[in-house]
């Protein structure tokens, strides 16, 4: 493997998901964690599936800027939406499944598509994620 460029460091104490607490070494992240109220918890804080969510989102989008940039394709406004579930499993385990929405404007259809497929190939985390879950990834011109 190549040179590591970062690590992220985060520690989860308490419970778990269920009113522990996750926060990075830099503290710049630092919450509590709930079970959701449709996984029969209480809710009212985040959860691991809104985390993974919101960094895939996140991951995803930079991958689409640098994708459209090296490209040298202007786009006006975009947007990425990540949804990830969780599953339980016939053998008594939990897995995930997830879906990646991008918006885009200042673009046809077939450029945002292909945008979005080489996001996809390049995104860290949908490249840890493939094969492993089922990923959907579609693209919607605004």
């Amino acid at each position: 493997m190549s040179d590591t460029l970062y690590t992220g460091i985060a520690t989860s104490t308490g419970d778990g998901r269920a009113g522990g607490r996750a926060q990075t070494n830099d503290g710049l992240l630092d919450v509590t964690l709930a079970i959701p109220k449709e996984m029969g918890g209480p809710g009212g804080a985040t959860n691991p599936e809104q985390l993974f969510a919101a960094g895939w989102a996140s991951c995803f989008h930079s991958a689409l800027k640098a994708v459209a940039a090296q490209r040298k394709v202007t786009v006006a406004d975009s947007a990425v939406v990540a949804e990830v579930g969780i599953h339980p499993t016939a053998e008594g385990g939990f897995s995930l499944s997830a879906a990646l929405h991008v918006e885009l404007s200042g673009v046809d259809q077939g450029t945002a598509d292909q945008l979005v497929a080489a996001a996809h190939e390049v995104c860290p985390y949908s490249n840890a994620t493939r094969g492993n879950i089922p990923v959907t990834v579609d693209a919607t011109v605004a």
